[in-house]
């Protein structure tokens, strides 16, 4: 019987690889972090810094990610371990980093899940949400029904990533991105006729760095804010980049799309913020409302625009943000997948895919069976508010810390507190003083155009980036445990 030759996937065309990508960067981080963390941050102060960043490091490091995938045509750990086997933990790290972020970022996918639905109702008369003040309280604390969204999200997940590069993850971006772009704009020009909405606009655009002088906030903190910001929302340090370069055909053009993904993400988290924060003014409402004015507040201001109306834009809402948390998540369970995939096609298991389809449910069941700790603790509730389990402070008896108030902070200490950052200096390093810049630059040539930027990104891998990170690293563990 002849052996079945195995096939990893690619992607069809360069532009379902840039929806994907794309995809993979505009998420939760853009609609939901970006605006409620700049609103934290000083506003304009805040968007100048993670402009810079996106420049100076993120454009680099989703360069230096792309290509290498590309060139050694494996998942993150495969990758390094391909060019510098001591160095294989790395790789693992975006792993665990993925995995970690998936734990906390598929059960918020669940909460959105559930408000887009319940708008939709709502739209035809069926009241789900009850008193809008009180049901985001209410829900996090109703652990049958987080549980139940966070398993609905999984599973939508699962059956994506299960069909494959072309088929699963392409086939689904070439739709919702620009459904998502063209929902975000109507939502925006709604916003904007808004009385009182262009105070927000102001906030978000009049030069201020009056932040960088506050002695609660200060310019340490907006910068790791916004390098947190930018790595969870371009996908950065979590092999994501990495795995989607790796079934990127030669012949496309790694710098200039990479350039695409980063104007097209900073692009949709300027918009996230020009829908978020102009609202809240026109209603009267915190812009600082922390994790909270995505669910929340944002209800606030759909009850308050009352009708038919306020169920719609609220529907339109909760549904691109649901569009963008899914296209993000299946990039990161695409890591993990292709991880197994890559070992079972270097050993000739898995079959024709590589296993695939079962690769992607065992790791959808670890990081359901390890979410399910942050579905039950009420995000901070803990069981003295109500909530099914305790906090990581109150488990451990400590006293509560900026990583340990509630099993998503624990997660993310661990994901974009710690192992982002230094994947990203770890990598940049190796770049700028092992392989050589030349090695990324090559392979950015394989498809005939020469490179361009070679003294910008010779000084970036070498040390803007490097330098950037440590000051970050030391920001974020500064903020998670000083």
């Amino acid at each position: 019987m002849e052996e079945q030759k195995q096939d990893r996937g690619s992607f069809g065309s360069n532009f379902g690889f840039l929806m994907a990508a794309i995809g993979s960067a505009v998420g939760l981080g853009n609609i939901w972090g970006f605006p409620y963390k700049m609103g934290k941050c000083g506003g304009f102060a805040f968007l100048i810094v993670y402009l810079c960043l996106a420049v100076f490091v993120g454009l680099c490091v989703m360069v230096g990610e792309m290509s290498l995938g590309r060139k050694t045509g494996q998942g993150v750990v495969g990758a390094y371990h391909k060019l510098a086997a001591k160095f294989t933990w790395v790789g693992w790290a975006g792993i665990i980093t993925g995995f970690c972020i998936l734990c906390f970022y598929l059960v918020l996918g669940g909460m959105v899940t559930r408000y887009a639905c319940g708008y939709l109702l709502a739209m035809f008369g069926v009241d789900t949400f009850g008193d809008p003040a009180t049901f985001f309280g209410r829900f996090l604390v109703n652990g049958g029904g987080m549980v139940l969204w966070f398993f609905i999200f999984t599973l939508i997940n699962v059956l994506i990533v299960s069909g494959g590069i072309q088929g699963g993850i392409e086939k689904f971006n070439k739709i919702a991105m620009p459904a998502l772009f063209f929902i975000l704009v109507a939502v925006l020009i709604y916003v904007a006729c808004q009385p009182g909405a262009g105070d927000g606009y102001k906030f978000m655009f009049a030069a201020n760095f009056s932040v960088f002088s506050d002695p609660e906030v200060g310019f340490l903190k907006v910068l790791k804010t916004a390098a947190g910001q930018m790595f969870f929302s371009l996908s950065l340090g979590m092999g994501c980049m990495i795995t989607y370069g790796s079934y990127l055909e030669k012949k496309e053009d790694i710098q200039k799309n990479s350039v695409i993904v980063v104007c097209c993400d900073t692009m949709m988290a300027i918009l996230a913020g020009c829908v978020v924060l102009p609202a809240c003014a026109a209603f009267g409402l915190d812009y600082g409302g922390g994790p909270g004015l995505l669910f929340s507040t944002m209800q606030i201001v759909f009850s308050k625009m009352g009708g038919f109306i306020g169920n719609l834009m609220g529907f339109l809402f909760y549904f691109l943000v649901f569009l963008a948390a899914l296209s993000s998540s299946i990039s990161i369970l695409e890591v993990c997948t292709a991880y197994s995939v890559d070992k079972n096609m270097a050993a000739g298991k898995g079959g024709k895919d590589g296993g695939r389809k079962k690769a992607t449910i065992l790791f959808a069941i670890g990081i359901f069976v390890f979410g399910l700790l942050v579905a039950l603790d009420g995000l901070g509730s803990g069981v003295a508010g109500g909530a099914a389990i305790k906090t990581p402070a109150e488990l451990f008896g400590i006293g509560v810390k900026g990583w340990n108030d509630c099993w998503l902070d624990f997660y993310d200490m661990i994901s974009e507190g710690i192992l982002m950052p230094l994947g990203a200096m770890v990598m940049s390093l190796l770049i700028g003083w092992k392989w050589g810049t030349n090695m990324v630059l090559e392979e950015c040539e394989a498809d005939g155009k020469k490179a361009w930027g070679r003294g910008f990104f010779n000084a970036c891998f070498k040390f803007i980036t490097p330098i950037g990170m440590v000051v970050v690293l030391y920001g974020q563990l500064t903020g998670f445990f000083g």
